[in-house]
């Protein structure tokens, strides 16, 4: 029965997660991490993944792993969560972590500029920026090709996107002309 395997597969999350005090939620479930994503960072482009958020959650952080490859020389680096809006909007920053470091293997949690009350369920988009001399790979899983994560038919959403360019301390005010990519980082907010 459909669904029992589904209420079995998100407890089984629910207790992998162990017992958080206040919201826990993954882009997807961290077992499915499969690989280091050498791919899934540009220098100055934004890179977003949809984020299931539920009415009454309360993000307050946002996280993401880096894989093999640490940031080398980092300028400016950012986390930022966006709404579930058709055209998605900014709704809070992390403050701009400028030249500080992010090693390999490193689960990296940044607080919002102020906590996210969600008012209403949905798909939103947590969102990563590095600009830096090498970008930092991130953890996560991957699809064959790009147009695999695109949403295939109407209604579906895409699974990885890049968006901007040139962007340095402050996130865009919203994802404007997203092109979906074939890596999928792994995101939590908190």
């Amino acid at each position: 029965m459909p669904g029992t395997i589904f209420r079995g597969v998100a407890m089984r999350d629910t207790f992998l997660n162990g017992s958080p005090a206040a919201t826990l939620v993954e882009n997807f479930p961290r077992d499915q991490i499969s690989t280091d994503l050498v791919a899934s960072l540009v220098t100055q482009v934004m890179t977003s993944v949809p984020i299931l958020l539920q009415q009454g959650d309360v993000v307050t952080n946002l996280s993401f792993l880096s894989g093999a490859t640490a940031a080398g020389t980092p300028t400016n680096w950012w986390f930022a969560l966006y709404s579930n809006a058709a055209t998605p909007a900014l709704l809070a920053q992390s403050a701009d972590q400028t030249s500080t470091a992010w090693a390999a293997d490193t689960l990296k949690t940044l607080a919002l500029s102020a906590p996210q009350s969600i008012a209403v369920t949905g798909i939103y988009w947590a969102a990563i920026m590095v600009k830096a001399t090498t970008v930092p790979t991130l953890m996560g899983k991957t699809l064959a090709r790009a147009a695999a994560a695109a949403a295939l038919i109407t209604g579906q959403i895409v699974l990885a996107q890049n968006s901007g360019s040139a962007l340095t301390a402050t996130a865009p005010s919203t994802i404007a002309s997203p092109t979906a990519q074939a890596v999928i980082p792994y995101a939590i907010a908190t």
